[in-house]
């Protein structure tokens, strides 16, 4: 793949795969103009002032590189493909190395979706304590696997993403109960579980070197859930260092070079150790908190980054700064959320409240991983301020009037 230098000319371009909204205009504030490519036309990227639109199913590898590989500012090396969500970014890397763009090679994607293979490179940055795991190739043999790690531990699938699969076990009879969940050939990880507070760090690599834009404190919540992110975290110099070293480490091991990347890690008596990496930023609710937080545009450097572009301005900080997930039961149709809605955006102090089920819809499953149905920003003086916000902003959202419960087949959150 072409080495990453700067692309000349004066517009360059952001070939976009399914973006959100939140993209595209981070790809304006970088400078770039953009094209949209999709399956079907994507009305909100519209929205957001994307000048062109390719439809076509990106997922196809031959479909997209024959979709893209015309345009001129490609053929000219004046652009670069960029995919922000698991599946996108690996298409992304595969594109840009065939058209000769700069990007994340794609070796450095598959190594950090490998959580098998990062587990054992993770584990040489401490040897006098690394995290026991074991992989599991039949779900049967779970509870055996789960008993030589020991309880509590936790059970992911090898190649998931967002959350999906991902369980803990606390003893044996959940252990058999989890087996059930998967099926009966399958590729798992076991690992212990971690205790300590847990951070997302947000990193931007190039050419090898990599910069720590910022992270968050991750809120627990049942089982291994989250219920969101606050900021600003305050971390003793050394516990830093390490947090920094860590996700440095894991990158280089997996020859991720150039790119965003999303690490998740646990401040362990031990020391940092890693929950997962992805060769991508977090979701864009995260994007939003550090820009909110910290200035940091994210999505922006990621865009500006790729295309050789001066960084975008940084925003104004605010002196704290949280996220806070609503989450709905499965069967709960949405028919009176709209005043939950509007009460929380009236909250002073709430930045942004996001639904990501269509009001009228149906919840059709519980939220996992890093799936939620709803999510509520803000910023305060002090973290008291800060939770009273949120605490006030999502009892409000969450106040949807009952509906009769409807059952729904497996599927999406909507």
């Amino acid at each position: 793949m072409r080495q990453r230098t700067p692309i000349e000319g004066r517009e360059p371009v952001a070939v976009l795969l399914s973006p959100r909204p939140a993209v595209v205009a981070a790809a304006r504030r970088a400078g770039a103009r953009t094209v949209v490519v999709a399956p079907v036309p994507s009305v909100p990227s519209d929205r957001e002032g994307a000048e062109r639109r390719v439809r076509a199913d990106w997922r196809d590898h031959r479909r997209l590189v024959g979709a893209v590989g015309p345009i001129e500012e490609v053929r000219d090396g004046r652009a670069a493909v960029f995919g922000f969500d698991a599946a996108s970014a690996l298409a992304a890397a595969r594109a840009n190395e065939e058209l000769g763009l700069p990007g994340t090679p794609t070796a450095a994607v598959t190594a950090l979706m490998d959580k098998a293979a990062l587990r054992v490179r993770s584990n040489a940055l401490h040897p006098a304590r690394p995290v026991s795991f074991a992989r599991c190739g039949r779900a049967a043999t779970l509870p055996f696997v789960a008993t030589l790690i020991g309880y509590p531990c936790v059970v992911k699938p090898r190649a998931g993403s967002d959350g999906e699969g991902v369980r803990l076990v606390r003893d044996e009879a959940e252990a058999s109960a989890a087996a059930l969940a998967y099926p009966e050939v399958t590729d798992l990880l076991v690992e212990e579980y971690l205790e300590g507070p847990e951070l997302a760090v947000e990193a931007l690599s190039r050419a090898g070197r990599h910069r720590v834009l910022g992270w968050a404190r991750r809120r627990p919540g049942p089982g291994l859930t989250a219920t969101g992110h606050e900021l600003p975290v305050a971390l003793d110099p050394g516990t830093a260092e390490a947090v920094r070293a860590l996700v440095r480490g894991v990158l280089d091991l997996a020859g991720h070079g150039d790119g965003p990347s999303h690490t998740e890690v646990v401040l362990t008596r031990h020391g940092p150790r890693l929950i997962e990496a992805h060769a991508r930023p977090g979701g864009e609710e995260f994007a939003r908190l550090l820009r909110l937080a910290h200035g940091t545009d994210v999505l922006g450097l990621a865009l500006a980054s790729g295309l050789g572009l001066p960084d975008p301005e940084r925003s104004p900080r605010a002196a704290c700064a949280g996220l806070r997930y609503v989450d709905f039961p499965p069967g709960r149709r949405l028919d009176g959320v709209r005043p939950g809605i509007a009460a929380a955006r009236a909250v002073p102090g709430v930045v942004r409240v996001q639904l990501e089920i269509p009001p009228g819809a149906t919840v059709r499953r519980a939220p996992t991983g890093a799936r939620h149905h709803a999510y509520v920003l803000a910023t305060a003086a002090t973290p008291g301020s800060l939770a009273r916000v949120l605490d006030r902003a999502t009892g409000l959202l969450g106040q949807v009037p009952p509906a009769r419960r409807v059952p729904q087949p497996e599927g999406g959150l909507a």
